[in-house]
Order: structure tokens, then sequence, then C-alpha cells
């Protein structure tokens, strides 16, 4: 007979077959059930919805640790809110733990699930990986984003989401304290020091380390760059459980920030070596995301491509040997989404083609896939007029000062071969004239011309 001799999460007061999961464990209830038995210690994430079809989610973290006397947790559906919370009440846990051996063996389901003796189905959800997919998620991180309960919702947002959050209106953007996530400012927009100007601000928004580091040094508990992938870890987890558009964001914003660095390789080479470990079991999971969300044939799979061969043309510039680990991180990531979904790295594209409808009629079609990495269309460089305060900021001559001094270079360069054409016609007519007296009647006269000329301009 099974003795409740296990860590146990009991989910009580559930909706009529309302969906339950925990980690990548998910199912339907039924009115025996009562929560989960057998769980390792590690951190987990546990979420409940009214129903299996697409409706709001509500997930609670929890850490099981290894102690003489198993950990019972309780969480509780509340109707009235339509929320799960943790129970806090010691005499309810007691009871609940009293009468544990009762519901242990037909209430609890094991985490671990596997196929019956003689059946054919396979597990519900393979969980193997979930203590690589949480390595960097720690409880400071919980935290700083959560709050102190370590709850969350599929509404729940960082107030700059909230605006790119399809069907809320103005009343529905005044968030609840305990549904806002704080995560890590990252601005892709201004990736350089304030007071930056010219060529440093052209080489970091080339490379963004700086900005990489400054939210290290800034915003990283510690300074601990390895947080910055515990986020990415737990962002990509909340999109696989509760579907949070926020977290979607977020983590295309990490990924934005960690791929387009290149010297912070060769400084830091542990924590992009993490981060594209993560990444590669987090593309293994990306079919596991409901309705798409993460959709490596779209939009997030073009992000995805266009970010990895940037990274690679600035890593390929580096050298030693913590580099290659880097790389050699990279041709395993790369590997993979070659043969699992045929992603091309590299080579020569066609920009422009003739496709083919399903009527049978044949139009021409341009890509402007790659402008950016051939300098065209709006990426293409622009000639424009500095006012003087913008020539001030960059060190330059004032504006009226450059401008008299472009137009005198340019008409001093017209004369100048003008003379010359001059010099060869008087060679060929005047054969009797001595080299050396034309040399120098030649040079006053090309003196005075340009004097006079530079008087009139």
């Amino acid at each position: 007979m099974e003795t409740a001799d296990s860590a146990a999460l009991l989910l009580l007061d559930l909706p009529q077959a309302a969906l339950a999961g925990i980690d990548l464990l998910s199912f339907t209830t039924t009115p025996r059930f009562r929560g989960v038995k057998n769980i390792p210690p590690s951190f987990h994430f546990a979420f409940v919805g009214t129903s299996t079809a697409f409706s709001e989610r509500h997930g609670v973290w929890i850490k099981i640790t290894s102690s003489s006397t198993p950990p019972l947790i309780i969480a509780k559906w509340d109707a009235a809110t339509e929320s799960l919370s943790l129970g806090e009440d010691e005499a309810e846990v007691l009871r609940w733990r009293a009468n544990l051996g009762s519901i242990w063996r037909e209430g609890l389901t094991p985490y671990r699930q596997v196929a019956t003796k003689g059946a054919a189905a396979e597990p519900d959800e393979d969980s193997s990986d979930w203590d690589i997919l949480t390595s960097r998620i720690t409880e400071t991180l919980l935290t700083r984003i959560t709050g102190t309960k370590w709850h969350l919702t599929s509404a729940s947002s960082s107030k700059r989401d909230l605006e790119d959050i399809p069907g809320l209106n103005a009343k529905d953007l005044n968030l609840e304290a305990e549904q806002e996530l704080y995560f890590l400012p990252l601005d892709l927009k201004q990736t350089w020091r304030e007071g930056a100007t010219g060529r440093e601000r052209t080489d970091a928004a080339q490379d963004r380390s700086w900005a990489l580091n400054n939210v290290v040094e800034q915003h990283c508990t510690n300074g601990d760059a390895m947080e910055i992938v515990g986020e990415m870890q737990f962002c990509f987890i909340m999109i696989l459980t509760i579907n949070n558009f926020s977290c979607l964001e977020q983590w295309k914003r990490i990924l934005s920030l960690l791929f387009t660095c290149k010297s912070a390789v060769a400084t830091n080479p542990d924590l992009f070596i993490a981060a594209i470990a993560a990444l590669r079991l987090q593309v293994q999971h990306c079919k596991d995301a409901e309705g798409g969300l993460i959709d490596l044939a779209d939009e997030s799979g073009s992000l995805l491509k266009g970010l990895l061969v940037r990274f690679r043309k600035g890593v390929e510039t580096l050298g030693g040997i913590e580099v290659q680990h880097v790389v050699d991180e990279l041709d395993d990531l790369e590997d993979y989404l070659r043969e699992e979904h045929n992603w091309r790295f590299g080579g020569a594209f066609a920009k422009t083609g003739v496709l083919e409808l399903e009527d049978g009629e044949q139009v021409r079609m341009d890509t402007t896939a790659f402008d950016e990495d051939d300098e065209t269309g709006e990426f293409a460089p622009q000639i424009v007029d500095l006012t003087t305060e913008q020539a001030r900021m960059l060190n330059l001559p004032e504006t009226e000062d450059l401008h008299v001094s472009l137009s005198r270079t340019s008409l001093k360069e017209v004369q100048s071969e003008g003379d010359h054409s001059d010099d060869d016609d008087d060679d060929d007519t005047e054969d009797n004239v001595s080299a050396g007296g034309n040399d120098s009647s030649d040079e006053s006269e090309d003196e005075a011309d340009l004097d006079d000329m530079d008087t009139r301009y």
C-alpha cells in the first residue's frame, strides 16, 4: 500500500472539467482529482484554467525542497474571483496532512505519469527536460518579476506591453499590483550611453554589448549575468503554460539583445554558451505552445533566423578558445534547426523572381528581407543637412563655414582641371616657348585666377 512519503500539491475547489497542470504536464480534472504527488525537489509551476479551451489561466510557482517531512502545499481556487492562491492556514495544512492517506492513491495523480501495462498510449507529456528548462531560475528572480506570492495569470503584463495586448480597452489597462510583471528594462532603441554621439552611437547600435553590460551591472542581482538567461527561461515557460503575451514580448527582446552583441562574446562567453544551450532546448518545445504563439515557420522564426545569421557573422571575426566554445554551441543549434525545420543559414538568396499563384497566374515579386545586410532600401545611407547645433555636438565647423569650404574645394578642382586642359593646348600651338617659361607663367596665372574666383564666390 502506498504511503504519503513524498511531496504533494493539493489543488482544491476546482471547477468541473477544469484544466490543471504542473510544469509541462496538463490534464482535464475529474471529480475525484485532488492534486499531484511524488513531486521532486525543484522549482515547479502549477496552473489552472476554468476549461481546456482558451481561457484565462492562473498559476503559481512553488519550490520543493528535500526534508525529513515531505512538503504538503495547498492551492485553492476561489470561484468568486476566479483566481488561484496558496493556502497559508497552518491548521488547514495539518488537517489535510492527517487525512492525506485517504486520497493518496486515487485522488492524487503522480508527477511523472506513465502508460499502464499493456496500453498503447504514451505519457501525456514529457517532463524530463523541466530541470534544464528552469536551471537558471532563482527565488530572487521570481520575487523580482512576480512579487512575493509568485502568482501570475495569462493577463499579467509589464506596463510597456499593455498597449500591445489585443482586446484590452482603456479600463483594462489599469493593472492590479499583483498582476504587474517587473522585467529587466531592455531598451533596444537606445543601446548607447547618455551623451554618446557620432561613431560611438553607430558602433553601439551595431554591437549592443554596452547595453547588455549596462543591464547586468545596473539591474541584475549582484551583477549576475546569468539572471538574463533565467528571465529568458521564465518567459518561455509562461508562454507554454499560460499563454502570456507580455512574456512572449520580453522573450523576443532578450533574444534580440543577446544575439546582436559581439565584443561581449569574448568577455563573457559563458553567458552566451548558457543562452544558446537554453534556446536549443526551448525551440524543441515550441510546438507545445498553444495557438501557434511561437511558430518557427512564421514571425518568430524570421526573427530568430535573422538574429542567428547576424550573430554568427559577428563571432566569426573573434578569436580564442572560449569564443570557439560559443561557436560550437551555435553549430549544434543551427544543426537542429536544419534537420527538424529545414532552415537554411547563409548562402545566396534570390531577391526577385516569378511567383505562381494558385490560379496559375504568374507575378513578379521582390523581397526586402536582405536590405539591412546590403544597406539598400530603407537601410540605405542617407545624406542629411546638419543644423548648427548638431554640427557643434559633433565637433564640426559651423555649417556655413563648412559649406563655403566645400564649395571652394570643388571650384578649385574644376578650375585645376580646366587649367591642365589649357596647358595641353598651349603645348601644341606654341612649340617655340621654353618649358620653364611656360610653367612659371602658368603657375602665376593659375594663382591669380583662383584668387579671383575665391573673391567672387
